[in-house]
């Protein structure tokens, strides 16, 4: 495997917590930082970020929704507010909770808004206003994956569970006791085969999703905390994303660990690596750091595996 680093992004004054792809550009990335502010960076033209917005909290989630072309931009301990992916100016708010924004993600009109008092929050986007609380535990919901083929989603908690929801009424269909410390990160591979889960207690762990989410394998994935789980388009290989400052390249149909990219390696990020993108712009894989900083990279096999 071949990897390079092709830029380093700076701009940001605070720890980069989220990272999101424009759906209908996909070389034009979002960020969203401690420090309020939401930047679009072009893969093609990087060296100069856009602000877009600026609001007065950290931003811990960012989404794309592709239902309205707008940008969901998460403002901790107050709401969500949505701008327009074209002229970036705002399209609505909506004041919905006093607790920090882990995590949004989108399926068709409805928002799902993960906050740090154990509410997941379903929004109705075109009315903008709240549909439903889903109240599954008293500990922060971190991190949501939608499986849209099952019409189910999955969130990670704070008390070391996967809970399974019904995307069609929004009802509880399974918990799963996951891990030993709270689960950050969460994705379903392209295939809808395998749910991958990360968690404070540094391991991985793969569900299969059609054995009614049975354990399928446990690695010890890193050093330390795994923040992100992103899977390349065609779900060949899959990155993690961790505390220990390095993210992790794998192959997805054995698991199996192809490479590290770390600062002496590979001049790397110098502290945590928060969140991953992996594009649909000539596959390149986009990081951000505590070290506020973001890193474009170019991931290629030199042989068939």
């Amino acid at each position: 495997m071949n990897v390079k680093k092709l830029h380093t992004l700076t701009g940001h004054k605070d720890c980069v917590y989220a990272l999101a792809e424009n759906p209908a550009k996909p070389g034009n990335i979002y960020s969203g930082a401690g420090d309020g502010m939401v930047v679009e960076w072009s893969l093609g033209e990087p060296e100069v970020g856009k602000l877009i917005a600026k609001v007065d909290a950290s931003v811990y989630a960012i989404a794309s929704h592709s239902y309205n072309n707008t940008l969901i931009i998460g403002q901790n301990y107050d709401g969500i507010h949505l701008i327009d992916a074209e002229s970036f100016k705002k399209h609505s708010s909506l004041k919905m909770t006093d607790k920090a924004i882990f995590d949004i993600a989108s399926y068709n009109k409805y928002l799902l808004v993960a906050d740090g008092g154990g509410t997941i929050t379903v929004v109705d986007s075109e009315a903008m206003a709240v549909k439903k609380h889903l109240k599954a535990s008293d500990k922060s919901a971190r991190c949501i994956a939608v499986n849209e083929t099952l019409s189910e989603f999955a969130v990670g908690y704070s008390d070391h569970s996967i809970r399974i929801f019904n995307l069609d009424d929004f009802s509880l269909k399974k918990q799963i006791a996951a891990h030993k410390n709270s689960v950050f990160a969460l994705k379903y591979s392209p295939d809808n085969q395998f749910l991958l889960s990360g968690s404070r207690d540094a391991n991985l762990k793969v569900w299969s999703v059609n054995q009614d989410y049975e354990l399928h394998t446990s690695i010890v994935a890193h050093m330390y905390c795994i923040n992100n789980i992103a899977f390349r388009e065609d779900g060949v290989f899959f990155a993690t994303a961790s505390v220990d400052k390095s993210i992790k390249i794998w192959r997805s149909s054995d698991f199996k660990l192809l490479k590290v990219l770390d600062k002496a390696r590979f001049a790397g990020h110098g502290t945590s690596v928060n969140k991953l993108a992996w594009t649909r712009y000539q596959n390149q894989l986009v990081s951000c750091s505590d070290d506020r900083s973001l890193s474009i990279w170019e991931i290629h096999m030199m042989q068939k595996i």
